[in-house]
């Protein structure tokens, strides 16, 4: 487990006026409000939900 990388992703902008499915991918993060930080494992998934939103969130390594 000392191998698993992990990624900070903070969601800088709202998701109000958004696609539903960009909104529920916010929330999948864990992301509820602006200036919110979740530090989640650098997995492919992850990487595809941040990818889907890269225009609302900033991503850096944890």
């Amino acid at each position: 487990m000392a191998d698993t990388k992990n990624v900070k992703v903070t969601l800088v902008r709202s998701p109000i006026g958004t696609p539903e499915s960009h909104r529920a991918t916010v929330r999948g993060l864990g992301l509820r409000g602006i200036n919110t930080t979740r530090v989640l494992q650098d997995t492919p998934e992850v990487r595809g939900m941040i990818r889907k939103v890269a225009y609302l969130v900033t991503v850096s390594e944890a």
